[in-house]
């Protein structure tokens, strides 16, 4: 069996008495703890900015050799339209200049990174013409990529989960991103209905719905899980099912059920039964 489960992040006071011994002053510090329980983790926080060389090494010298990591690109790349009021076009949108000033920042982990994962928002018309436009684009972007950088997608359109968008992926070399999201359809279906065009590596990203009425629920604690979902345990039978022939990483959130530790449990119950 090829599986690494593990968390979105894993800064959260929270934790505290359920993956930690007590609570911490710093993300980095927290890792060490971390790695002792899961296999892998998601850095989100790169998709904010770029790395300094002495984050990278922290994370780096507070984990051992077989742990790996999936991290995201930063935003500069995947946003097609800076976020300001006047939303002038993003001339960093899938460069390879940006991305070799990212893949130098990180180059000391690159060994230990499992994918490099580009998150692109919603694209409409105004921002992306068409899913032909975006593969497009996409593949001409990965193909002045290194082929030692694992890459990997994920979309927020519901609109493009088609076989156009697999092939592609798969003939690309790029690895797909499953995303259990609000306004997405299921993961388990998706890959079901897709599956002969997913190849060797595939990532699961459990994210949940409404973020703001779990914060509200939980008041940012993510001790328990409050909002319990089926869904959880036909993503873990996929996953024991597949991971057999495939490499397989499942990344959970928070935000996914109130509790990704917890989460994490229920399924491995599952996949270990």
């Amino acid at each position: 069996m090829s599986l690494k489960i593990g968390t979105c992040s894993w800064n959260y006071d929270s934790w505290a008495g359920l993956v930690y011994k007590s609570k911490a002053a710093r993300s980095a510090d927290y890792l060490k703890q971390y790695s002792e329980l899961y296999s892998t983790a998601e850095i989100d926080s790169w998709f904010y900015h770029i790395p300094a060389a002495e984050e990278v090494l922290e994370y780096k010298n507070n984990v051992g050799n077989g742990f790996s990591f999936t991290c995201k690109a930063p935003q500069t790349l995947t946003l097609t339209h800076l976020r300001k009021k006047e939303n002038p076009a993003n001339l960093d949108f899938l460069s390879n200049e940006y991305f070799a000033l990212f893949a130098n920042a990180i180059s000391p982990l690159v060994p230990q990174i499992d994918a490099v994962m580009l998150q692109f928002e919603y694209l409409n018309k105004q921002k992306m013409p068409s899913l032909q436009e975006f593969c497009k684009k996409l593949n001409e972007f990965r193909h002045q990529i290194p082929l030692a950088i694992p890459i990997a997608a994920e979309i927020r359109n519901g609109n493009y989960i088609k076989e156009e968008y697999f092939q592609f992926l798969k003939e690309s070399g790029i690895i797909p991103v499953l995303v259990e999201k609000q306004y997405m359809p299921p993961v388990t279906q998706v890959f079901e209905t897709f599956e002969e065009f997913i190849g060797e590596k595939v990532i699961f990203r459990l994210l949940g719905g409404d973020r703001r009425e779990i914060e509200q629920i939980t008041g940012d604690a993510w001790d328990t899980v409050v909002l319990p979902k089926q869904s959880t345990v036909e993503i873990a039978k996929l996953v024991k099912r597949i991971s057999k022939g495939r490499q397989v990483i499942v990344n959970v959130n928070n935000h996914f059920e109130g509790s990704a530790p917890h989460s994490i449990n229920t399924m491995l119950k599952i996949i270990e039964d």
